[in-house]
């Protein structure tokens, strides 16, 4: 049975009648007009009808009906236990649950359009969860003066687009859901950017297609966001590695979830991708919910340092510190290589050139045809499989290199790591690379 979930009373010709919004607008007859006068707005042209006091079922408050249901009664099978909770001293037992929670979780409610008056009633709110109630984000502020211990608040699904700053309201916040609410643009996070206290930011399909500090320039530490130390940017419309560049802007930020955004898939190796994220975000810890051991960590930002190496010197990079001199361009693409130089050192020239071309003799197993291509030694694997993949139409994530060694007949060596050059492998010219998937 669908629930009105909205009720307005007016008098029409002299008569009461009741105005209902119906969760189901196939049960309604039009928009809460009659002969030209609308009593109350739907959000549905016709979701709503009128209906006689007589025929409304305003029904009972939870506990009453608890007690209705099991037999309970005050005196022996309900007690009072901690602050604001009752103790039932019978098993009560919630059947579907899972089926009905769908058509309860979408209360419509009216909220005020001005400030309220700050009363105690709320005074020690900590979580307050306002998903599908179809409030705005202002209504969220006018209310906010009576949330002054607020931590969490949820406010999912709310058709949220326009975001404003809070001025001397929600400074405790440490956790805020804006989730599935299509925010205008990535610059609307920079109105709520100065929370002081807030920790967790939940972001899941918010429509955003970039993240951008601007007050802070390459390698420098944003004003924004102090307290953030979790970020969830899952199901976005983020399609560029600048947006992963500019979250190492951020001072605290330990946990990141960013799956399902265009940017991944750049990058059909899933490691790879990971590593990737890593070395251009210094301070993460947990990356898609999982950990970031220190020795991970490490090859990440070492095998980052080599594989953007000829790119770092053919921008104006040098091994002479005075000389040392990367173009703007190649520090807006790669903000953290400057310092991972610092911290393990320039990589050396060796592991920069061999660059004598070689030849990769893809060996098509299933076939027996070969292909010849000639490539350079200083080629990551990951490139490779990005050329085979043109050349054979399969994604490089299926794909199983390994090569046999002209000098050490019979030996073959897999090529496991996609970070890594061909030279790395100690793979000379006449070497046999095999192809497999």
């Amino acid at each position: 049975v669908s629930s009105c979930h909205k009720q307005d009373i007016q008098q029409i010709k002299g008569r009461i009648w009741l105005g209902v919004e119906w969760d189901d607008p196939q049960r309604g007859k039009h928009d809460g007009t009659y002969e030209g006068t609308q009593y109350f707005k739907c959000r549905h042209p016709r979701g709503g009808s009128f209906i006689r006091p007589n025929k409304a079922n305003f029904g009972v408050d939870f506990l009453a009906a608890v007690k209705d249901r099991y037999g309970l009664n005050d005196e022996q099978d309900v007690q009072r236990g901690t602050e604001n909770t009752l103790v039932f001293g019978k098993t009560v037992e919630f059947v579907g649950m899972d089926s009905i929670a769908e058509q309860q979780s979408e209360n419509k409610m009216k909220f005020p359009s001005t400030s309220t008056s700050v009363s105690g009633v709320f005074s020690k709110l900590r979580i307050l969860a306002l998903n599908q109630t179809e409030i705005m984000w202002t209504e969220v502020l006018f209310c906010a003066p009576g949330w002054p211990a607020l931590e969490e608040l949820y406010l999912t699904s709310n058709n949220i687009t326009v975001l404003e700053r809070p001025d001397n309201v929600l400074q405790t916040l440490k956790l805020l859901d804006l989730s599935d609410n299509q925010l205008l643009d990535g610059n609307q996070l920079h109105l709520i950017a100065h929370l002081p206290r807030l920790e967790q930011l939940i972001l899941r399909n918010t429509g955003i297609s970039s993240i951008h500090f601007p007050d802070a320039g390459f390698g420098c530490k944003t004003k924004m966001f102090p307290s953030l130390k979790r970020l969830a940017i899952n199901d976005n419309k983020i399609s560029q590695w600048s947006s992963i560049n500019e979250l190492d802007k951020l001072p605290s930020l330990q946990s990141l979830q960013c799956h399902n955004n265009p940017f991944m898939d750049t990058e059909k190796n899933p490691e790879t991708l990971r590593q990737l994220i890593i070395a251009k975000i210094g301070q993460l810890k947990v990356l898609n919910k999982s950990e970031i051991l220190p020795a991970e960590r490490k090859g990440a930002e070492l095998d980052y340092r080599k594989i953007f190496g000829s790119d770092w010197l053919a921008a104006g990079g040098n091994w002479n510190p005075e000389k040392n001199k990367p173009s703007e361009e190649f520090l807006a693409a790669h903000p953290r290589y400057l310092s991972l130089c610092l911290k393990y050192g320039a990589p050396e020239e060796g592991e920069l050139k061999g660059r004598q071309p070689l030849t990769l003799k893809n060996q098509l197993l299933s076939k027996r045809t070969e292909m010849v291509k000639r490539v350079p030694s200083s080629m990551t694997i990951q490139r490779v499989k990005g050329l085979l993949y043109r050349l054979l139409k399969i994604p490089g994530s299926e794909l199983k290199l390994s090569y046999e060694s002209s000098k050490l007949e019979g030996k073959e060596v897999e090529l496991d790591n996609d970070l890594k050059p061909l030279q790395f492998y100690s793979i000379e010219n006449g070497d046999c690379v095999l192809v497999r998937w």
